[in-house]
């Protein structure tokens, strides 16, 4: 029996934030387009964006229908708008290939444009109720101190901590909760930087804690720059080609950037990523016509 399972859900039933994904009513699109949303972005960033996003495009087909620029434009400052296409792209397969119905078993929903393995199993979990390992940054995070003793998880996942994960499922009636729960915790209280021990449910169970806390000794963990960098200037000129009805010129884009080499760089991988089209002229736009 998994002796974390009472405690957790006990407090999760208290302390859960009440999101629009997590509703009874939520279709399975709906959670769907939120964890394709909260891959790397903050719940607070996503809700208005989410929001919107089920008033425009409430069905996959509502979104198949519309050219991928305008999923690009609502996606709007979310980052990684690659993900903005991936979706528009799932909704396509989604129309055609199953009806207009999202898929409800792995294997499926696998198959999708931009779906990997975490996607596949929270919305096979959480959208239909079906027990997988599922397997975020937050719930590596709780499992790797509270069962493994570790103040962090490794840089990528690995074959002992899905075995890990999998063998605290035995035993649970609610996988889909159980998995909802940690990542629940994982986010408000056993965040990456400053987790608040006292307040943890677990405390009393915690192998990290017991520990005495110990400091992680792996490989160093880099976080990402911003700043000047590549990623930033692709920002910049999508926030123009966003903002903009129809096509931008060369010369407006050249103005969101002094440093001609990296602004010309980053413009190209937008056009490569297919987030950006040349038009004619010396013109962008977010979509090819």
């Amino acid at each position: 029996m998994n002796s974390l399972l009472t405690p957790l859900l006990a407090w999760y039933d208290e302390h859960a934030r009440d999101l629009p994904w997590r509703a009874a009513e939520a279709t399975p699109w709906g959670i769907l387009v939120s964890e394709i949303m909260l891959q790397q972005t903050p719940v607070v960033r996503v809700l208005p964006v989410w929001d919107q996003w089920m008033q425009v495009w409430p069905t996959p087909a509502d979104l198949a229908a519309a050219p991928s620029g305008e999923a690009v434009r609502l996606w709007g400052r979310l980052g990684y708008p690659r993900r903005a296409l991936r979706l528009h792209a799932a909704a396509v397969e989604i129309t055609q290939r199953f009806n207009g119905e999202v898929p409800s078993d792995y294997e499926s929903l696998l198959s999708l444009p931009g779906i990997g393995d975490y996607t596949a199993a929270a919305v096979a979990s959480f959208a239909f109720g079906h027990t997988h390992v599922v397997l975020d940054t937050n719930v590596r995070r709780v499992i790797s101190r509270a069962v493994g003793g570790e103040e962090y998880p490794p840089a990528s996942l690995t074959k002992a901590e899905r075995a890990r994960a999998a063998s605290l499922l035995d035993g649970v009636a609610d996988a889909p909760r159980w998995s909802v729960a940690l990542m629940e915790l994982g986010a408000l209280v056993c965040s990456a930087n400053d987790p608040r021990c006292h307040e943890c449910p677990l405390q009393g169970q915690c192998a990290w804690l017991a520990a005495g806390k110990p400091a992680y000794d792996g490989p160093p963990r880099r976080g990402q720059a911003w700043a000047g960098t590549d990623r930033m200037v692709r920002g910049k000129l999508m926030a123009v080609l966003r903002e903009a009805p129809g096509s931008v010129s060369k010369t407006r884009l050249d103005q969101v950037w002094p440093d001609v080499e990296q602004r010309e760089r980053a413009l190209a991988t937008l056009v490569d990523d297919g987030l950006a089209y040349i038009t004619t002229e010396r013109r962008y736009s977010l979509s090819p016509d």
